[in-house]
């Protein structure tokens, strides 16, 4: 096979271990296709097909042992999207319709959800801030919104 077409090779290669690291999200593919394309680029110029494989070789392992781990923990570490209805649990709802264990209606995030109180909570009247602490089906668990914290003043002073 000539040197003029043995890039394409290694680029089919790459992009080849690119689209399965697509599937697979654990970042080794991704590696092995950066190794083919360092390899394309040493068949570019003419390297001789056995010292292509030995870069090919070289700069995979360098990717896996070098790159891979910090990326794997930088994956582990970025927090997660809570999404649908697990995203409107610890918001703020106004009561509708007065919330009791059978019955409620309770404004959430531009929508009317029917409720019921948290345990431990009976009634709560309407006009009244809720928050949500859970999502049932279709029906927001809501307890009181705590109030909010009185001021404190420093060394006596009300203007701190």
């Amino acid at each position: 096979m000539e040197w003029d077409t043995q890039w394409l090779l290694w680029l089919a290669a790459a992009l080849t271990a690119a689209l399965i690291e697509i599937v697979s999200l654990d970042f080794f593919f991704i590696m092995i296709a950066g190794g083919a394309l360092v390899a394309s680029g040493a068949a570019a110029v003419g390297v001789p097909v056995s010292l292509q494989v030995i870069i090919f070789a070289v700069s995979s392992g360098a990717l896996l042992f070098g790159a891979r781990p910090p990326l794997k923990q930088w994956a582990r570490n970025t927090p997660s999207l809570t999404t649908n209805a697990a995203a409107l649990v610890g918001r703020s709802a106004q009561v509708l319709e007065t919330v009791t264990d059978h019955t409620g209606l309770v404004k959430l995030h531009g929508e009317i959800w029917t409720a019921r109180p948290a345990p431990g909570h009976s009634q709560l009247e309407v006009g009244s801030a809720v928050l949500v602490v859970q999502i049932d089906g279709a029906t927001a668990v809501v307890a009181p919104e705590p109030a909010p914290p009185a001021p404190h003043f420093l060394e006596g002073n009300p203007t701190q």
